[in-house]
């Protein structure tokens, strides 16, 4: 089996010297030459997109979005017939499932997935990739997804993959707003964003096992059980107030302020913090 590697960014890369490293063999393409040249010595350095995807039985597609995606492939879609296709570039569900139709109409077999790591946790125990599509080509290839670390599939529907990978990086991405958040109101007196760090990683280690509590009572959908922290009591006005005094935007703030307020306004400020994800359902209304 021979495996091309479309796209030679940081991540793609990664993943081409993984399958390398593990023995298989490897043809690459990369738009701009210089990339595909530093695999000369391991791997076979194919000239255009058209020869990689010739050359291979899986085609690994790791590029910067859908649109680069069909790009690259729009040109070269009657080579697709009878191939496998592994999409890991991120995109929408939706865009996941219109590939993956648009590569069942060139005859390929298509999966989609979601790179849950760095390109230098490839290949390392905390890597970690998750599928969805093409059930066949998933079990056929595990060998390969193990060479880049954990592998978790989804089910039959090309979009789950990218649903799951975009919901944890929303949690990654409004975590380390917070934190630079945190890291400018306290650097105005002088407070170094190293040593806040040391601090904000002691606190949200010791707060990660809540989430589990919160999970429990979003399932069960009662936001009365007793034990949980008001929304009353969550207000974050002092939060707000102290930033813009000291000159700060509040952009990121507002958001989580905006979010308990609208419970609150609705009638709901003596029910639990978790309420707020009826306000993310359900954007037009508060309950």
């Amino acid at each position: 089996m021979t495996i091309s590697f479309l796209g030679l960014g940081e991540m793609g890369s990664a993943l081409a010297r993984s399958a390398i490293d593990a023995g298989h063999d490897v043809v690459v393409w990369n738009r701009s030459p210089a990339r595909s040249a530093a695999f000369a010595s391991s791997a076979r350095v194919a000239g255009s997109a058209a020869e990689a995807l010739e050359a291979g039985d899986v085609v690994v597609v790791c590029l910067f979005d859908a649109e680069s995606v069909h790009r690259v492939l729009d040109p070269v879609a009657d080579r697709l017939t009878g191939r496998h296709v592994i999409n890991l570039t991120t995109t929408t569900p939706e865009a996941s499932r219109d590939l993956a139709g648009w590569a069942a109409g060139h005859g390929a077999d298509y999966l989609d997935g979601g790179v849950m790591a760095v390109p230098a946790m490839i290949g390392t125990p905390e890597s970690l990739v998750y599928y969805s599509g093409s059930r066949a080509v998933f079990d056929g290839h595990r060998d390969l997804f193990e060479t880049w670390g954990a592998a978790e599939y989804f089910g039959q529907d090309p979009g789950l993959a990218s649903l799951h990978d975009l919901a944890l990086l929303s949690a990654m991405y409004v975590m380390f707003a917070g934190f630079f958040h945190g890291a400018a109101m306290v650097g105005t007196v002088g407070t170094s964003a190293k040593e806040f760090a040391g601090r904000a990683t002691a606190w949200l280690q010791a707060l990660l096992p809540a989430l589990a509590g919160y999970a429990e009572v979003i399932d069960g959908g009662d936001y009365t059980l007793p034990g949980q922290q008001s929304l009353a009591f969550s207000d974050i006005t002092e939060i707000v107030e102290a930033s813009r005094a000291a000159g700060l935007s509040t952009e990121v703030v507002d958001v989580v302020q905006r979010l308990i307020h609208r419970q609150i306004d609705a009638g709901h400020g003596s029910e639990g913090f978790a309420r707020i994800i009826e306000s993310i359902r359900n954007p037009g209304r508060a309950a």
